[in-house]
């Protein structure tokens, strides 16, 4: 068995791409499941189930995520399409380079915390400025508008957001 000395790896990993570019990041977005009734460009499910936000990118909370190599980049794994996945980001950390993790697994290292569709769309509305699900999209007031100062030359409806409790 010809084993390579850990100098030679060190050499053969430097050569290898360590981070995925942006086109592999949109195809491994792509590939990431859905979430029903959000916009698919701005929501998706991490490979734990949870739910992450586009915009949040490589932070710390809830919502946020990392592109992880499923087979750790450190054990051998390509920087490839196929061998990407979207985590929530305290998912991916606690994740580490072990490999061969089922679904279960990952749900345990997520955050213990499930967010409404309307958090959802009080979240969206403040980082996107406006909401855009089926059945609703509408955009972010101005201040000038909540005082009667200015009328919107958009097209688009105004959010009544936060909803009116019942």
């Amino acid at each position: 068995m010809d084993s390579a000395s850990p100098s030679e790896e060190s050499a053969r990993n430097q050569k290898r791409a360590r981070f995925f570019d942006e086109k592999m990041r949109n195809l491994c977005w792509q590939k990431a499941d859905v979430v029903p009734g959000r916009h698919p460009e701005r929501w998706r499910k991490d490979g734990a189930g949870n739910i992450v936000c586009r915009r949040f990118w490589h932070c710390d909370g809830c919502l946020c995520y990392e592109y992880d190599h499923i087979i750790p980049f450190s054990k051998g794994g390509e920087t490839t399409v196929e061998n990407c996945q979207i985590l929530q980001s305290r998912v991916n950390r606690s994740k580490g380079n072990k490999d061969q993790l089922d679904k279960t697994v990952l749900e345990q290292y997520s955050c213990d915390l499930k967010f409404t569709d309307k958090e959802l769309d009080v979240i969206e509305m403040a980082v996107y400025g406006n909401v855009m699900r089926p059945g609703l999209q509408c955009r972010c007031k101005s201040v000038a508008e909540m005082l009667g100062q200015l009328k919107s030359k958009s097209p688009q409806m105004a959010c009544e957001l936060p909803y009116k409790e019942t």
